[in-house]
């Protein structure tokens, strides 16, 4: 690393660009990924952009590293920790705290002048997921998140105008789409951990810990997170919600594909699965149903992290171009969601045939809490979820018990 310093000192002081070496000192950078070596991403990536960067900054080389998605956390802690491993990852956002933690990443703001530029023109949920200990240790890279996917079949079926704006309505229209049959529901989804729950604690006006992450107790047991988990046993004994919350029944997709279910809260993917699986279906899409909270979603999605052993100043040249409109708008049109707000006003996004909600629900969409115990922190709430949707503990209980747990993992970090 000092060596590299002296260059990029040397460099400056001649008052010669960065990277204006000879042609034949040429800087790798290694991007390591999870997208699919047969995808269409992967494609883009490796056929496209990558080429087009490497014509703007012909003294640095990015190679490609494709890893499976399950194997990719280990893999990267494992190559760190015999004194190997990447310039530049692609980190899924619940990653990236706990990456962090462990001081293999750089801080963005102490090796990128112009970062805050960066940051500024990116969504702000996104963004959050990169933070740990008031500092930002990566980008957004793409994003996604999960909107009120309706039927429009069993809609009509039930004689229901249109899809519910708030949860008062999504209640209110219940009792016509059970109507219809014993395996029928108004909503489905697929259990109790945190992609599923946090819509609704969050549209209650609910959280899980403080601003700061220094304690749980008082939110996760909150009034209004308590409401949500209360509401959500009420919707599954009267039949409302689907069993498929306790992991029974017919699960969210198929139900909703075969017009059983009236609606479920899902992401972007479900389109190209019912382009491939059931042409004939259309998907309709709204904002999730608002509460006292706000109409609140949940971010996904993966950033884009710079290691401490990087070809630093060449991994943030391609870190740059990840983020410019260019790059942004070749990587959507295969499904990788934009980060930029900036482009909802562009031909590409007002003219898709489906973004448009999408991004409208990211406007207020949030992160699952940016924490490096979020992974433990999610078990607990998820098993607290368990215990009160069949009944076993009343949701101040179980949420009581909850607070205490999570109160012990965040004591960890402090």
């Amino acid at each position: 690393m000092k060596a590299k310093l002296l260059v990029l000192v040397l460099i400056a002081a001649l008052a010669l660009p960065a990277f204006a070496h000879a042609q034949d000192d040429v800087v790798t950078v290694e991007f390591w990924h999870t997208y699919n070596e047969v995808s269409p991403e992967n494609e883009m990536l490796v056929n496209t952009l990558i080429p087009m960067f490497e014509a703007e900054h012909p003294n640095i080389k990015v190679e490609s590293v494709p890893f499976p998605y399950g194997e990719f956390r280990q893999t990267i802690l494992t190559a760190l920790a015999g004194g190997e491993g990447p310039d530049l990852a692609r980190l899924d956002i619940i990653w990236s705290p706990e990456f962090a933690s462990l001081g293999v990443l750089l801080p963005l703001e102490d090796v990128m002048p112009d970062y805050a530029d960066y940051a500024d023109a990116v969504f702000a949920g996104p963004l959050s997921t990169n933070v740990y200990e008031g500092q930002h240790y990566g980008l957004p890279l793409d994003t996604n998140t999960r909107v009120f996917m309706y039927n429009s079949t069993v809609y009509e079926q039930a004689g229901i105008a249109e899809p519910p704006a708030t949860i008062d309505d999504l209640v209110a229209q219940c009792d016509a789409v059970t109507a219809l049959g014993e395996d029928y529901y108004i909503f489905s989804d697929g259990g109790t951990y945190g992609w599923a729950v946090l819509p609704w604690i969050w549209s209650f006006g609910g959280s899980l810990t403080d601003g700061a992450m220094t304690t749980s107790t008082g939110y996760v047991n909150g009034e209004e997170t308590v409401a949500a988990y209360e509401f959500l046993k009420d919707m599954i004994d009267s039949g409302c919600f689907s069993p498929s919350f306790l992991g029974g029944g017919m699960d969210s997709g198929t139900g909703y594909f075969t017009n059983l279910f009236a609606s479920i809260m899902d992401g972007p993917w479900m389109f190209p699965i019912a382009e491939a699986q059931y042409p004939d279906f259309t998907i309709q899409t709204a904002l999730l149903p608002a509460g006292v909270g706000g109409s609140i979603s949940v971010v996904g999605g993966e950033n884009i992290a710079l290691f401490v052993d990087s070809e630093t100043e060449a991994a943030l040249e391609f870190l740059r171009f990840t983020q410019s409109d260019e790059y942004q708008l070749k990587m959507s049109e295969v499904g990788q969601l934009t980060v930029k707000p900036a482009l909802l006003e562009s031909d590409y996004f007002q003219n898709h045939s489906y973004y448009g909600t999408f991004l409208q629900q990211l406007k207020t969409a949030r992160a699952r809490l940016p924490h490096p115990a979020w992974s433990q922190i999610e078990e607990v709430l998820t098993d607290a979820g368990q215990l009160i949707l069949r009944g076993e503990a009343s949701a101040q209980e179980a949420l009581d018990m909850a607070a205490e747990e999570i109160d012990g993992l965040l004591a960890e970090y402090e």
